[in-house]
């Protein structure tokens, strides 16, 4: 019977990995074949020998080896950074509920007595807005927002968990309002803003013992956490402000003076949100210029971006007006920027000041800085954001307006501001 079983042998499976390398082998061999048979310049000397088998394959070859390369990360685009800026949310806020008491007795052998012994609710979770410098948008921030209600108490006399805290994260700048009133103003990292406050948790039958009631029933239930409405207003914080219309070279020379990269293109395009750079001196002080955009004719009447950006140039503490000297009379720029300014908020315009004279570079430049010259009284400094020239003229005189900053607020009862 042994002898008879014997004849029989089990098949020879092929596994998987040895189909795949033979189809692989014969894919190679034929590519090589047909490479070296169309080059009449390759002697057959230097011709591979294909044999059978797959020891010949390896995966490091570029026919059958994945491409591995470190491709350069592109830059997002104007239009994709957009996504991702707000500068304004309407946020609904929901505290977390008290737990309800419990209502128990103790009961244990040789104690059927014991008395009431039900624990107290735990404390719903409050909402915090919370300043971190290191978020630069309220994208982030979705329109509702539910605290952590507390868990209910229990027997044996024990109390419900409270609510964990939700915490908001905010850039620096965010004003909380409130049917219009401003509320809190986060400029530091790490200031926080308890907006709603958690409900307090039920009380349970041991918390209503007394001499006179030694068995009471009454176990209260979780007050309900404080609801509110509150608006979220990003204001760029930064020490001078760009101030200009479209396509006057404001995003050209916040990158030739900081460490700022906003889009810029050969193209007339229009900023679609404020870029902050900040401009390094050698005694190690740093200055914040913010590019503030959608500034056209008409834009406190809420044309265009209109008011939306409008908003970010309050914290400016200096203004740079830049002039495009393409234009055919530069000068009638100044007096509609400085109308804009104040018809937004009155005053604004008459702010620390100094008038930026871009596109140097251009022929005609020269003799429009001259009548430029003549219908203003302010300093005006002829710069070239293309080719970087007078740059230096501009950051030195950017210091003497921080300097000059720093010594009016230290000279009044408010401290200087160094974001």
């Amino acid at each position: 019977m042994l002898a008879t079983l014997s004849r029989f042998k089990r098949p020879r499976w092929l596994s998987p990995d040895i189909i795949l390398g033979y189809i692989l082998g014969q894919e190679v061999r034929r590519n090589e074949v047909s490479l070296f048979s169309h080059s009449s310049h390759v002697s057959a000397a230097w011709r591979p020998k294909v044999t059978g088998g797959i020891r010949d394959i390896s995966t490091s070859c570029t026919l059958c080896a994945k491409v591995r390369g470190n491709p350069k990360k592109r830059e997002l685009s104007e239009k994709k950074l957009t996504r991702h800026f707000v500068d304004h949310r309407r946020v609904k806020l929901v505290a977390g509920s008290g737990g309800k008491g419990a209502s128990s007795f103790h009961s244990e052998p040789r104690k059927e007595w014991g008395g009431p012994d039900g624990g107290n609710g735990g404390d719903g979770g409050s909402i915090i807005i919370k300043a971190d410098k290191f978020v630069k948008s309220l994208a982030q921030v979705v329109p509702v927002y539910k605290g952590e209600d507390g868990q209910s108490g229990g027997s044996k006399n024990c109390y419900g968990r409270n609510g964990s805290p939700t915490y908001i994260s905010v850039p620096l700048g965010t004003v909380v309002k409130e049917q219009g009133q401003t509320v809190m103003d986060l400029s530091e990292h790490g200031q926080e803003y308890l907006a709603v406050f958690g409900g307090a948790g039920g009380k349970g039958n041991r918390f209503f013992l007394s001499n006179e009631n030694r068995a009471p029933m009454t176990a209260t239930p979780g007050m309900t956490g404080q609801e509110r409405v509150l608006q979220l207003e990003l204001r760029t914080m930064a020490h001078a402000g760009l101030v200009g219309f479209p396509n006057a070279g404001k995003s050209s020379l916040l990158r030739a003076i900081s460490n700022a990269r906003p889009a810029v293109a050969a193209y007339p395009f229009t900023t679609l949100n404020p870029h902050v750079g900040i401009v390094n001196y050698r005694d190690h002080e740093q200055v914040a210029v913010a590019d503030i955009p959608g500034i056209i004719r008409g834009a406190h009447l809420n044309r265009g971006l209109g008011i939306s950006f409008l908003r970010h140039i309050e914290r400016c503490r200096f203004l740079l007006y830049v002039l495009d000297l393409s234009t055919p009379e530069p000068w009638t720029q100044l007096e509609h920027l400085r109308y804009e300014l104040d018809q937004y908020e009155p005053g604004l315009s008459r702010r620390p000041q100094a008038i930026i004279a871009n596109k140097m570079d251009l022929p005609e430049a020269r003799e429009k800085l001259e009548t430029l010259q003549s219908h203003v009284t302010q300093r005006v400094i002829p710069v070239s954001a293309l080719t970087g020239q007078n740059t230096e003229e501009l950051i030195l005189h950017l210091r003497e307006l921080y300097d000059g900053y720093l010594k009016g607020e230290e000279s009044g009862e408010g401290k200087p501001t160094r974001w």
